[in-house]
């Protein structure tokens, strides 16, 4: 029996190779020895197709796998090739008849030995008839389980792919980002300048160069002093995950009602507001006894401070009372509006970099990265590739691989931008990660009950809250959609083993038990939520986190870093000039701005959020389960954009307000994976 086997190589300039490539048939009944495809003049070109005669001696039964083998050759470069696809007929086949087709789209390098693809794109362990088959998924899994090993990275948090350079990874789970051109013109030269800024012409200077074109960094920096903006920007901001509304007040928060009741409507109490539900609360207890880092050799400071605010009959959310520390106490005072400006726009300050700290570490490097690769490493652990979540969910978590190691060694290491430039710095590191974990709750990472129990629905300018549950509705209808390909009902979720051990190597390697965490699952509904949950933390959520940084931080006063002297513990010692020398260092300053230019600006080669350039996506139901999905996010970002041109900073008569358009979530502006 002869075949005809033809492979084809991926048409990217790179993806052609100098090796030999051989070919083997391995059917129900027996296998050919392998041959060679290369012969004669036969290249593996980018783009180009080799095809060669595989005899058979002995029945192979149906073919099963194609087994690929690269042999570099002697005294040329051992390149990686990028098969997209093989074809197999019988030689002699009717004519019209279809080829069986084994898609393949990834990286072969001649030390991965013998590489076998199939012809099933995606399959059910439940659904395999051949035990070849069985054993093949069995092994696949057994390899990837050597190779991808947990590695504990901090006590108490989502554990990590145990790897120590992006060679390890490989061709497959590296990517290449293409520079959108950042301009870092204007943040350079600052290097030596280890010292406070001269004034706030100096600093003003400073930002119109960095801020131009920029019309939100210039509305934050026109408005970064009004209670209305400080309010707002906990809504819209890069941290909108910190604000929650309250029904009682926090029991370490020294405040009365007759000292609030002049920021309250006329008439009412603040039990009767709290009854309401217009009472809100920031809280950074998780920062508590902290230790703070020492930057350009002085001593930075931090404090755990909290913040009580109101959501004034206009609409506007006011902050009424702010205390820097969790212990009452006659060094704590509580500020409140009606302070001297100074000390209001102090303790304004205290609370802006308190967020700071747990927006870069707990909102974003938790909830996004952390969790974006914990689940990206068991996938790979538990899931072949010819599983169908394995086929989804890459698309979304496989760039978390690099960027977090990549983070792990820049950013969060010695001499990197936390030990030069942020106030907990790495000391404090491992403390906070290990707290926000155990604080971490499986439904805060759920967008309908998170914007619920916060109270975030009920804020007319969250625009967060707005935009976030239109982009969870429509990657759950799309998940639904995709699960129902593969599982008939509740029954096939709860059967399909290699599920179950995906879910729980997640849970055992994840969070503590105490986050609620599934570590099983019972139905597709319970299945749906948490792969909804895993590709709206890998996409949406880290869009809203990460590429709203620079445009908040560019004033250096909105977002600090670091400050560089200790919270008042007195009212009415601080004058206008004393605030300049609280701020960080030109240099600090100018560092943090650098390394957020760089991680706020999308790729030039990005992938917008379901976009997918697999092939499995290009035909067949997958490909129209894709369509509809993006059929819905342009109608999302259609009124985002159509809301945001109405938008504009026009003040309100009454309370001075003005709502700033919010893009962040707009799908046209979400990358599928987090990348960077």
């Amino acid at each position: 029996m002869l075949y005809l086997v033809s492979v084809w190589t991926s048409p990217g300039p790179t993806c052609g190779s100098f090796s030999r490539l051989w070919v083997s048939l391995i059917g129900s009944e027996g296998e050919t020895p392998p041959t060679c495809v290369t012969h004669g003049d036969q290249r593996l070109l980018p783009g180009s197709v080799c095809s060669v005669v595989v005899p058979a001696v002995s029945p192979l039964g149906p073919v099963l796998l194609l087994r690929l083998r690269l042999d570099s050759q002697a005294g040329l470069p051992d390149l990686d090739w990028h098969c997209e696809r093989a074809e197999l007929q019988p030689r002699y086949s009717p004519e019209g008849e279809e080829p069986q087709v084994f898609l393949c789209h990834r990286w072969i390098r001649s030390s991965d030995g013998d590489v076998e693809i199939r012809s099933e794109q995606m399959c059910l362990l439940r659904e395999e008839t051949e035990e070849r088959l069985k054993l093949h998924r069995l092994r696949e899994l057994q390899r990837q389980q050597e190779r991808f090993r947990w590695r504990v990275f901090v006590e108490g948090a989502p554990q990590c792919l145990d790897i120590s350079s992006l060679s390890e990874l490989g061709p497959e789970l590296s990517h290449s980002r293409k520079s959108p051109g950042v301009v870092l013109e204007y943040l350079r030269g600052f290097s030596d300048r280890a010292e406070s800024w001269s004034s706030f012409s100096e600093l003003e200077t400073v930002f119109a160069l960095n801020a131009h074109g920029n019309r939100t960094a210039k509305l934050v920096q026109t408005h970064w002093r009004d209670d209305w903006f400080f309010g707002l920007q906990t809504q819209i901001g890069p941290n909108p995950l910190a604000l929650k509304r309250i029904w009682t007040l926090p029991h370490n928060l020294s405040i009365t009602s007759d000292m609030l009741r002049p920021f309250l409507p006329a008439g009412s109490s603040l039990q009767q507001e709290l009854q309401s539900g217009r009472l809100y609360l920031l809280d950074y207890s998780v920062l508590e006894g902290v230790p703070s880092n020492q930057i350009n050799g002085k001593p930075s400071h931090l404090s755990a401070p909290m913040c009580l605010l109101h959501l004034s009959p206009q609409g506007a959310l006011l902050p009424i009372a702010i205390q820097l520390q969790q212990t009452p106490g006659p060094l704590t005072p509580v500020f409140v509006p009606s302070d001297p400006c100074c000390d209001w726009l102090m303790a304004k300050l205290w609370l802006r970099l308190a967020d700071f700290q747990v927006h870069q570490l707990d909102s974003h490097f938790l909830r996004t990265h952390m969790i974006s690769e914990l689940c990206a490493v068991a996938t790979l652990r538990q899931l072949p590739a010819v599983h169908p979540l394995h086929q989804l969910l890459m698309s979304h978590v496989r760039t978390s691989l690099q960027i977090n190691l990549q983070a792990r060694t820049v950013l969060l290491n010695s001499g990197g931008v936390f030990d030069k430039a942020v106030g907990c710095g790495l000391d404090a590191l491992p403390l906070v990660l290990s707290r926000s974990s155990h604080r971490l709750s499986y439904s805060s990472l759920c967008v309908p009950q998170d914007v619920e129990q916060r109270g975030l629905n009920d804020l007319p300018q969250c625009l967060y809250g707005q935009d976030a549950p239109r982009v969870w509705s429509a990657l759950l209808r799309f998940v639904i959609g995709w699960l129902d390909l593969c599982y008939r009902g509740d029954e096939d979720v709860e059967q399909d083993s290699e599920l179950q051990s995906w879910i729980r190597d997640i849970y055992e390697h994840g969070l503590p038990p105490e986050s609620g965490f599934p570590q099983r699952f019972l139905s597709k509904a319970e299945l749906s939520e948490f792969v909804t949950m895993v590709i709206f933390s890998s996409s949406a959520l880290h869009a809203a986190v990460n590429f709203s940084q620079l445009d908040f931080a560019l004033w250096i006063p909105n977002t600090p870093p670091c400050l560089l002297r200790p919270p008042p513990q007195v009212k009415g010692q601080l004058t206008e000039e004393d605030f300049l020398s609280f701020l960080p260092d030109v240099n600090t300053s100018m560092r943090l701005l650098t390394s957020l230019a760089l991680l706020s600006a999308p790729g030039a080669d990005y992938a917008p959020l379901c976009r997918y350039r697999e092939p499995l996506f290009h035909s067949g139901a997958p490909r129209r389960l894709m369509e509809e999905v993006q059929d819905e996010l342009r109608s999302i970002s259609d009124d985002i954009t159509h809301r945001n041109a109405k938008l504009t900073a026009a003040s309100d008569d009454v309370t001075r307000s003005a709502v700033f358009p919010y893009s962040y979530l707009d799908p046209e502006r979400i990358e599928n994976s987090v990348a960077i």
